[in-house]
């Protein structure tokens, strides 16, 4: 999707002028991963619109693969406007109430302390709602080693939620599936008011736990999970999804835990607790913990180191307005990760923490990738009280 973020602070009603970039869950995952120095591709569909040429330009210029996004002549590109708060996952103030279509907006934040988004959204009948199985290309969503897709895609249509399952059924020789839950109550709540049958807020709970048990890598927040299946805790989202391979539970500020499947049927638990980030908007940064994580797997690194590229790549999301970081180079984000314990917890990131002078700091991949882009020179702080 093309976003817009407003040129000041305030409210939408009042701002003058917006500024204008990329969104989406997927899009955004395939470009963080493209900076880290991974071949991406993305497979959607945009409109044959101004909107549509920007959004696959600016996504190539990342080094993602886009040639398979088809483009629709008779659908629009999708668009969103935000402020630049922290999204919700409820109706409730606490939760998320971000909706679809030309006059639905929200705010609200799992946080009360910080400060609530504002959110609208303008992709009802837009290109990528029809998506489904026989629009999309076979051959360029398989040929992959992890194929990602989310809950937002699976809550825009019939025919996205058609795709998802498939997408999410469990076939032989399949890619791993990662699948990030991103509960978002209002796009179900308005696909039920519209169209019935699989929508609405009881029916998308169900929809997505179906879909997260067909994946290998699953991404949930303890707060979507309470929101989405009333589950309190990671222990009760591993006894509720024990089909996946690897589930990530997301605890906000606290940290994250892993379950890694054994061969014995067992888990191994992992928890890494997250960075002390000095926040400009909290927009992308699921996105880009998915992403780091996912970077973490394809280069078969263990479970902790998976987690911990998962907190600095949503550090690099913290710590600029728009919904993409610089992630820092391969190198130096081996660094961070392989900090002790104590300095880890000590650490503190800003803006400007991933930019600078690269010379030097470059790093092979256990896959063949180039090191990606990044810094040597940055503004981290390692606290010792």
């Amino acid at each position: 999707m093309v976003t817009f973020v407003p040129s000041r602070p305030g409210r939408l009603a009042d701002v003058p002028a917006f500024e204008r970039g990329i969104g989406g869950a997927e899009s955004n995952v395939a470009c963080c991963l493209a900076r880290a120095g991974h071949a991406t591709r993305w497979v959607s569909r945009v409109g044959a619109d101004g909107f549509g040429e920007h959004l696959v330009a600016a996504i190539a210029a990342h080094g993602v693969d886009t040639s398979a996004v088809r483009r629709d002549p008779h659908r629009p590109t999708g668009i969103y406007f935000r402020t630049a708060g922290e999204r919700a996952t409820t109706t409730d103030g606490t939760t998320d109430g971000t909706t679809d279509g030309a006059a639905d907006s929200a705010s609200g934040g799992t946080d009360p302390r910080r400060e609530h988004a504002e959110v609208v959204y303008y992709r009802a009948g837009s290109a990528a709602s029809v998506m489904s199985p026989g629009l999309m290309d076979g051959r360029a969503l398989w040929s992959t080693r992890i194929l990602h897709v989310t809950g937002i895609t699976a809550a825009l249509s019939d025919s996205c939620l058609e795709l998802t399952r498939m997408l999410t059924t469990r076939i032989p020789a399949r890619p791993l599936v990662s699948f990030d839950v991103n509960y978002r109550v209002g796009l179900w709540r308005d696909q039920g008011e519209v169209q019935g049958r699989d929508r609405g807020e009881s029916a998308g709970s169900a929809v997505l736990l179906d879909l997260a048990r067909g994946s290998d890598i699953v991404f949930v927040g303890e707060d979507e999970a309470e929101a989405a299946w009333n589950l309190r805790g990671p222990e009760a989202v591993r006894d509720a999804l024990p089909e996946p391979e690897i589930l990530v539970v997301k605890e906000g500020g606290h940290g994250a835990t892993a379950y890694a499947r054994q061969a014995d049927g067992t888990d191994t638990i992992t928890f890494e607790p997250a960075l002390d980030v000095d926040v400009v908007a909290h927009v992308g940064a699921g996105d880009a913990f998915a992403a780091g994580f996912l970077s973490g797997t394809l280069r078969g690194l263990p479970t902790a180191a998976r987690l911990r590229h998962g907190h600095l790549m949503a550090a690099a999301a913290l710590t600029v307005p728009g919904d993409l970081g610089v992630p820092p180079a391969r190198s130096h984000a081996d660094r961070l990760a392989a900090l002790d314990p104590a300095q880890w917890e000590t650490l503190r990131l800003g803006p400007g923490w991933t930019t600078g002078d690269t010379t030097g700091d470059t790093a092979g991949d256990t896959n063949g990738d180039p090191a990606g882009d990044g810094a040597g020179t940055e503004r981290v702080e390692v606290r010792t009280s």
